[in-house]
């Protein structure tokens, strides 16, 4: 019995290699979210945004540390690897210095935002370039999705934007298992979510920040996606509990006042707004046009 199994298997592998086919082995589909302002060496606003001196520059550092995303996802087999373009005006990356062995979006497009293409069909999610939550401490360049929001706030925890984009990839099953950034974004993304692979590239100091050297960063990325995507087995999705409320804090009291206008949305506080939903993706949309 058993050689003719053996026999039949032969038959269909050489079948297959006539048609031109190849052994197939197992696939492994990898989500890489790329923000801006955790990458190394980056310290001030000018240098995130068009027209910034140094911002040509910044550009290409954060093409190169998704690059080493990607080479560190290869060599732990990845099959096939998406990169969303993260950041203000999603047309950051330099697409003819990307890998081609990744797809990638640039624009926005819907409500995911910053996780725009993500679903059910990816194995992993790796956070590149990412920082830390508004008002946090010795944190550069902290902000939550914009400078306009003083706190996000999901089932009663304060939200990074890592922590936020990690529940959307839950919604879908999917782990995070990588970030990179400041190290208090990596500190925090572990009080959200739990522990995953992190590379910290610089620490806050005020204003200021102590850093490693961009190829340093590089080789971190590399192999701290590689470690991550081999360890896969033991990665969980971040999937808080039903029902959702959001909480959202402004810094302007006019902001709140219209987006306590959202269908189903109440008012919590001068600047503050909350919404309820069973559905984690009604809780998305409710926050993108919130934050208008």
């Amino acid at each position: 019995m058993k050689k003719t199994l053996s026999i039949a298997a032969a038959v269909l592998l050489v079948a297959a290699l006539a048609a031109g086919g190849q052994p197939q082995g197992p696939k492994l589909k990898v989500f890489i979210s790329v923000d801006m302002e955790g990458v190394a060496g980056l310290i001030h606003w000018d240098e995130t945004r068009e027209g910034g001196a140094d911002y040509p520059l910044f550009r290409r550092i954060m093409t190169e540390e998704t690059n080493a995303a990607i080479t560190g996802a290869l060599e732990a087999g990845a099959t096939e690897i998406v990169v969303r373009d993260s950041h203000g005006s999603a047309r950051n990356i330099l697409p003819d210095l990307l890998r081609p062995e990744a797809r990638l979006i640039r624009e926005w497009n819907s409500p995911l935002s910053m996780m725009e293409g993500i679903d059910g069909s990816f194995d992993a999610v790796v956070f590149i370039g990412y920082h830390a939550r508004a008002g946090t401490p010795d944190a550069v360049l902290k902000h939550t999705m914009s400078l306009s929001l003083e706190d996000v706030i999901l089932n009663g925890v304060r939200m990074p934007e890592g922590g936020w984009n990690a529940a959307i990839a839950g919604h879908f099953d999917v782990p995070v298992v990588f970030l990179s950034g400041d190290s208090a974004i990596c500190r925090q993304i572990q009080e959200v979510i739990g522990p995953i692979e992190t590379a910290a590239v610089k620490d806050g100091m005020g204003p200021a920040a102590s850093m490693i050297h961009p190829a340093e960063a590089r080789e971190m990325i590399r192999k701290g996606v590689a470690a991550a995507l081999r360890n896969l087995k033991g990665a969980k999705p971040y999937k808080p509990a039903a029902p959702y409320e959001l909480e959202i804090v402004f810094v302007d009291e006019n902001q709140a006042r219209r987006a306590a206008l959202v269908p189903g949305a109440r008012r919590t506080g001068e600047r503050s707004v909350a919404f309820t939903s069973n559905d984690l993706l009604e809780i998305v949309d409710f926050f993108s046009l919130a934050r208008r």
